[in-house]
């Protein structure tokens, strides 16, 4: 989902910045890609992407998150819309052999990491009354004795999902834009990048606080 995003950044902007949560996960437990974590992975990525700016992130350290805000303000000028996508990790792993160093990082980077890169980017929007915050999760229903296995990640979206809720019901005291976007089955990532750039265009203040939903059943709902 978040190189269909970047794909379509590419095609909108002449410059950005993007910055992904690093993998520090124990390997053996590990299953997934980290780099999907914020506006488009810095790995794998066509070449057209020069226009991208690859910030370092280090979402454990609130310091790190106002550094990185900083950062882009510096490179790019300013900051319009920031686009956080929310993809954690799985760890499959019963509960008794969970690493706790797991534990930690996914508690940190994964959770409180997102919490501190939200308070830099509304204080900023907030003191320049102006700009845009999406944020992005897939709302996917899982299924299967596998799926069941995965203790950490579902708790790390469950929080971003709370997160996003809250900051949709406070977001008509805001003087910015806050936006939800509900990925509700997988595929057609290229239409749904699409999808959140118009609907993020057509944002006002009639709108503002809105989640939207996009799935086979929910098309611009």
């Amino acid at each position: 989902m978040s190189r269909a995003i970047e794909a379509e950044t590419v095609n909108r902007v002449e410059q950005f910045a993007a910055a992904f949560i690093p993998n520090r996960l124990s390997a053996g437990n590990f299953v997934g890609n980290t780099a999907g974590n914020y506006s488009g992975a810095v790995k794998n990525l066509p070449a057209e992407n020069e226009k991208r700016l690859s910030l370092d992130w280090n979402p454990s350290s609130p310091i790190s998150s106002r550094t990185l805000v900083i950062a882009a303000e510096n490179r790019l000028e300013h900051i319009d819309e920031a686009i956080l996508i929310c993809s954690p990790p799985s760890i499959r792993s019963s509960a008794a052999d969970l690493p706790f160093a797991d534990v930690e990082i996914m508690i940190n980077d994964h959770i409180k990491g997102w919490f501190f890169l939200v308070k830099e980017l509304a204080s900023i929007f907030r003191n320049r009354g102006h700009g845009t915050l999406a944020l992005v999760y897939q709302d996917i229903a899982s299924s299967g004795k596998d799926d069941a296995a995965d203790i950490l990640g579902p708790s790390a979206l469950a929080s971003f999902k709370a997160l996003t809720g809250g900051l949709l019901a406070a977001a008509h005291n805001d003087k910015y834009f806050t936006a939800g976007f509900a990925v509700t089955d997988a595929g057609n990532e290229a239409a749904f990048a699409a999808f959140m750039f118009k609907s993020i265009d057509d944002l006002s203040r009639r709108t503002n606080g809105k989640l939207f939903k996009f799935g086979k059943f929910n098309f611009f709902k």
